[in-house]
């Protein structure tokens, strides 16, 4: 008898870990995030961005063997009880220029302040979701044909979080 897996949803998640004198300012972070959304343009470019996503795409090629191309990267600030609608980073119409991966990542979140909240199906088990906290520091990648939300925010202190798409090769 013989396997062979078609399909696979794979979640990666967990903290990022920069080596000791290499920590990303997160507070640079949250600026360039209310700036984005005060402004509406393209997400700045800083020195903590870079480095977020050179460790993010270097560990993912060196522990999973492929390679990430940044397509787009927006902030979202979420007040004291705040939540997202279900949200969806793939374009169903215009699949070819649709992003790969999403990620999120905790720029400064409360301590268990909030979760992401994704949806899959299991073949004909539809309608599963998994969750899982997103505190300060932590990121959870996942393809961009899930949906997915953020759950109301229980701190009184507004939650930062930054959502970058990615196309893989």
């Amino acid at each position: 008898m013989q396997k062979k897996v078609l399909s696979e949803i794979a979640i990666y998640f967990g903290q990022i870990k920069m080596p000791e004198n290499f920590e990303i300012d997160r507070e640079k972070l949250c600026i360039d995030i209310l700036l984005f959304n005060n402004y509406n343009n393209n997400f700045p470019f800083s020195k903590s961005w870079d480095m977020l996503q050179t460790y993010l795409r270097e560990h993912v090629n060196l522990e999973h063997g492929f390679t990430l191309i940044h397509k787009k990267t927006s902030g979202e600030i979420y007040k004291p009880r705040e939540y997202s609608h279900s949200l969806l980073k793939l374009d169903p119409i215009d699949l070819r220029n649709s992003p790969d991966y999403v990620m999120l990542y905790g720029v400064n979140v409360g301590k268990n302040s909030c979760k992401v909240f994704i949806e899959y199906d299991d073949n004909r088990r539809k309608g599963r979701s998994w969750e899982l906290p997103l505190n300060d520091n932590d990121f959870v990648m996942f393809p961009s044909t899930q949906r997915y939300h953020i759950t109301a925010n229980t701190s009184e202190q507004l939650n930062f979080i930054l959502t970058t798409t990615y196309e893989f090769i």
